[in-house]
């Protein structure tokens, strides 16, 4: 028994804190009903559309401050299948989302778009292939940062590390990666 004890007090005193703490951020705004890697898109689910694209290379400003990739949806390529509810009261604009696997933030997506208080979306991001393996069965989708129509940003205070690597890998002939920004 004790060594049971003891195990589950290694296990617990182990278990990454940062993925912890962004969790009630997530949760004061969005209900996430599903958060689904997939290294490649033979997987289809009904009901699910891709989330915003622009058409073009696309990087973006993320919450850390780096100039993040978002590959398209393509039906060769790895997606992350998000399911969310706004529970707030006000309409949504933006939402960045984090993928966390094993404690650790290992990609980002961003949907923009109006999401309206009870609104459910399921949407469909491109990730980079780099992603994977994964190592874990608990992925999970949190909140980096959320805008909203009526101007009010606001930033998840709990971030994950990021981790350089995720900046790197942009695609040939996509252009160099965004330095971090002030």
């Amino acid at each position: 028994m004790r060594i049971f004890v003891a195990a589950l007090l290694f296990v617990a005193l182990a278990a990454p804190v940062s993925a912890q703490t962004t969790i009630p951020f997530t949760t004061k705004m969005l209900k996430v009903s599903a958060c689904d890697p997939k290294a490649n898109v033979v997987t289809t689910y009904p009901g699910f559309a891709p989330g915003f694209y622009p058409g073009r290379p696309y990087y973006w400003g993320d919450p850390y401050g780096y100039g993040f990739y978002q590959p398209p949806v393509t039906s060769a390529s790895p997606t992350l299948n998000v399911d969310f509810t706004n529970i707030t009261n006000k309409v949504m604009t933006t939402v960045e989302w984090g993928l966390v696997a094993n404690g650790r933030l290992v990609a980002e997506a961003r949907d923009v778009g109006t999401f309206s208080p009870g609104a459910e979306i399921k949407h469909r991001y491109g990730l980079s292939p780099n992603v994977f393996p994964l190592q874990t069965g608990l992925p999970r989708c949190i909140a980096l940062l959320v805008k909203f129509a009526d101007g009010t940003t606001v930033r998840n205070p709990n971030l994950p590390q990021a981790r350089p690597h995720m900046y790197n890998h942009p695609p040939a002939g996509a252009g160099p990666p965004m330095s971090p920004q002030p």
